[in-house]
């Protein structure tokens, strides 16, 4: 992770740094409505004019589907799930030994053109060069383009029509929800047996995180990021995921937010500050990981950490049933094997 101190970055430099786990309101401004209005279905998929209603509010147009799909890493390797393969990707895509990076789920990194793997890289050249027709990213806060360079996004924009997602002022199921909804109107049979059996191992996967929370209704789970230099607690109901996982019961840690209302920036020195049985760590590549805390004496000595109660957070979700699912599976097991530490 680039050792960058917080003052330096916008809102959003922070969160694809690591810092932050989701930024935005409580609950999607957009509603079912949008939803059945863009899930178009693989039938319009098929001949004429295209368009799809996105969570900016904004329709893009196409004469026909678009087919030249260049997408933010995690929202290509979702509609890949759907069996919809995009030309191009930005966003963490590789790792620094070549391997895909865990935001690019069951892509083949090696088929598909990397515009830009970091924070700030977008090639407008290459882009150019595919003959976009559709742009697709998620949304973090209204009308931000996720790993679209403001310098750059005139440009870019101009090149072909654009989607945004929700990352954030949603919840999971309806995030995920917004991607089939996409994937259905660029030709996916969301109705598939994979579709559906996906989904049903999903809703099997909330249940069991519902009754783990249940039946363990004092077990404190903190939402954690780290970087060199500092700790970031999170506040569940800013992001997607863990404002699903509240609504399902599970007992977070709220943190004294700075003034951005999103998380709390702690030294090394009073990491201690929140007592968790359980900490969901940021899985990012961005972030440090636990393995590399080992040096960070007041880290060792967290409660939850000599017990081996910490649960990788997979901070920005691929938002299918297939790769939600383990994540619903993971905090699961880990609320119902936890001890009571705190």
């Amino acid at each position: 992770m680039p050792n960058v101190r917080p003052t330096s970055l916008s809102r959003r430099g922070l969160l694809a740094a690591g810092g932050a786990v989701g930024l935005g309101a409580v609950l999607a401004a957009c509603g079912d409505s949008d939803s059945k209005e863009s899930g178009a279905g693989s039938e319009s998929a098929k001949s004429g004019p295209w368009t799809f209603k996105d969570d900016r509010g904004l329709t893009a147009k196409a004469g026909s589907t678009p087919k030249n799909i260049v997408a933010f890493v995690g929202v290509a390797a979702a509609l890949h799930d759907y069996g919809i393969e995009v030309k191009g990707v930005f966003g963490p895509t590789k790792t620094a030994d070549g391997k895909a990076d865990v935001q690019a789920g069951d892509l083949d990194i090696n088929k598909v053109e990397v515009l830009g793997n970091v924070w700030g890289e977008f090639n407008v050249e290459k882009y150019a060069g595919l003959a976009p027709e559709l742009l697709v990213t998620a949304m973090w806060e209204k009308d931000a383009l996720w790993y679209v360079p403001d310098e750059s996004k005139d440009k870019i924009l101009k090149l072909a029509p654009s989607a945004a997602l929700w990352a954030a002022q949603t919840t999971m199921p309806k995030a995920i929800q917004r991607h089939e909804d996409l994937a259905a109107s660029l030709g996916a049979d969301v109705k598939a047996k994979k579709v559906t059996d996906a989904k049903a191992r999903f809703e099997k996967a909330a249940a069991r995180l519902r009754a783990a929370a249940k039946s363990q209704p004092n077990i404190k789970v903190l939402v954690g990021s780290a970087s060199q230099d500092l700790f970031y607690v999170s506040l569940a109901k800013t992001s997607a995921d863990t404002l699903y996982f509240q609504e399902l019961g599970v007992q977070f840690i709220e943190p004294k937010v700075n003034a951005a209302g999103f998380f709390e920036e702690l030294s090394w020195e009073n990491v201690d500050r929140y007592e968790a049985d359980v900490i969901m760590m940021d899985n990012r590549s961005s972030a440090l990981q636990p393995d590399a805390l080992t040096s960070k004496p007041t880290w060792a000595q967290l409660p939850a950490v000599k017990a081996g109660q910490i649960v990788p957070r997979t901070t920005e979700p691929i938002y299918s049933y297939d790769k939600c699912t383990p994540i619903l599976e993971d905090l699961a097991k880990a609320i119902e094997s936890a001890k009571k530490v705190s």
